[in-house]
């Protein structure tokens, strides 16, 4: 027989004490079902009843129920209520508590060296992501319109007719026809100075820039970052014994006369200047010859991360520090995964003549090189000119989303969030009252399948005001318009709850 719970039965938690009302339901529920305190098969309460009972609207009941149905923890039978599922989603986790229990003490014993230690803490997902076009996940482009027939069709031909010395060992540099072509696009288009010796085909730009520190860099060496700026960037770095000076960004991107005052004799200093992250704004010219200066003076060298730079929407990409570079100080990286699609994992990186040498042999070390296949699928993508076509089409729709979110935001976001209008990339930053916590705003979005980043994320100082990072370019018209609707009435929700308080 099924047991029937009451609403005397369900019995949840006090809230703390500017917990939003949507979070603490959602969890407290969410705990209780995994507790056991609701049982395979019981029924909940009603929706009214279970608000009249904790003095919570009922749609925001309603919400929590549609998302834990969403999730499978919870079944509705039309006529009968609202039910715990007979096989929760988290039962595996709970029956092998005692095991995991006693992994994680034996984990905890193991010994990890200080660069683990920092390893450890990375602000990457360890998550498997892979829902395309979900409001508004940052970082990604438009998946849903990338060639992939294309793509396929090259593929194909690509393993077809492949000689037989592609299955032999490859250049640790990489696939020379495609160093040779990212030689000619980036001293077409990006203004870079280089021959295809000095480019390196990587899976990422993370690696490029782990090789470069521990080539150049010694513990407690200092190191200018970008504040805010990449965390990525800041969890290698510190992993290699950096010692990290924080520098503040403005309008003109990094601070160099405040470096200057700061720490002049950094050995390194990790800049994203033709689209800083996340702040997206560009360095001036002024600047850049600043920090170009500070280098060759001091034999310091600059990691330029060319993030998001091709994606400008009103004015041609900018130019690179490395091509106004006259003393070999700029080690140049950009990614491929961030212009077609994540699982790529195919970047390259531009290393000075007086340093290549030791890169590659670094290199052979870690992972002696990509796959062969993908870069020589990549190379024939470039060279036939589908990669600057894909380009151009993908500038035009960026753009139209990105107006998209712009219009939105004014119709029902006002004084709610004040969305930046970036001119590059495919994010921009949404600036909260300042009675709102970005963390907490970012934690309320989640429950309605909103993914929005918190900018204190990416900061070492404290900042002068908290904000949101909303990814655009991968979302279509559609979401970003639903998606700024159930935005505004999180973001109305916490308003309310802070006034309270």
């Amino acid at each position: 027989m099924t047991k029937q719970a009451s609403s005397q039965e369900l019995l949840l938690r006090d809230r703390k004490s500017g917990t939003p009302l949507l979070h603490w339901l959602y969890q407290e529920l969410r705990l209780a079902i995994l507790e056991g305190r609701l049982r395979p098969r019981s029924r909940l309460p009603s929706t009214r009843d279970l608000a009249r009972q904790y003095c919570v609207s009922r749609g925001t009941v309603v919400v929590v129920f549609e998302q834990l149905l969403a999730e499978g923890y919870l079944e509705s039978q039309v006529g009968s209520g609202t039910f715990v599922v007979a096989t929760i989603p988290d039962e595996l986790l709970q029956v092998q508590s005692n095991r995991v229990k006693k992994q994680e003490a034996i984990i905890s014993s193991v010994g990890l060296s200080n660069r683990g230690r920092c390893m450890e803490k990375t602000p990457f997902s360890l998550e498997n992501v892979t829902e395309i076009g979900k409001p508004f996940r940052a970082h990604q482009p438009a998946l849903d319109a990338f060639p992939l027939d294309l793509w396929a069709r090259i593929s194909a031909r690509i393993h077809r007719q492949a000689p037989r010395d592609l299955l032999a060992n490859e250049d640790v540099k990489g696939f020379l026809p495609l160093r040779e072509a990212v030689t000619d696009y980036l001293g077409t288009v990006r203004g870079v100075k280089c021959t295809p010796e000095q480019v390196v085909i990587v899976p990422e730009v993370q690696l490029a820039l782990d090789i470069v520190a521990r080539l150049v860099l010694d513990p407690e060496d200092p190191v200018w970052i970008e504040d805010p700026g990449d965390p990525g960037a800041r969890c290698i770095l510190k992993s290699v014994g950096a010692r990290l000076i924080p520098i503040k960004v403005d309008r003109e991107g990094i601070n160099v006369a405040l470096g200057l005052q700061i720490c002049p004799q950094a050995k390194l200093a990790y800049v994203t200047p033709a689209h800083q992250c996340p702040l997206g704004v560009s360095m001036s010219l002024n600047r850049r010859l600043d920090l170009l200066k500070w280098a060759r003076q001091t034999n310091a060298w600059i990691f330029e991360d060319d993030y998001n730079s091709e994606y400008r929407y009103q004015e041609r990409p900018l130019t690179t520090l490395q091509g106004l570079d006259e003393s070999d100080s700029v080690i140049y990286a950009g990614s491929f995964s961030k212009m077609l699609f994540p699982s790529l994992r195919l970047a390259y990186v531009v290393v000075p003549p007086k340093l290549i040498n030791a890169f590659v042999a670094a290199r052979s070390l870690i992972d002696r090189y990509c796959p062969i296949f993908q870069q020589a699928v990549l190379c024939e993508f470039m060279v036939e000119g589908h990669f600057a076509r894909h380009i151009r089409r993908m500038r035009k729709l960026y753009a139209n989303r990105l107006s998209a979110l712009l219009d939105a935001s004014r119709s029902q976001l006002n004084g709610l969030l004040d969305i930046a209008a970036t001119n590059a990339g495919l994010e921009t930053i949404g600036w909260l009252p300042e009675d709102i916590d970005d963390y907490k705003a970012t934690t309320a979005a989640a429950i309605y399948g909103l993914e929005v980043q918190p900018l204190s994320t990416y900061a070492m100082l404290q900042q002068e005001r908290n904000g949101l990072i909303l990814g655009f370019a991968s979302v279509d018209v559609s979401k970003i318009n639903q998606g700024v609707e159930l935005l505004a009435f999180v973001l109305q929700t916490l308003t309310r709850i802070s006034h309270k308080l």
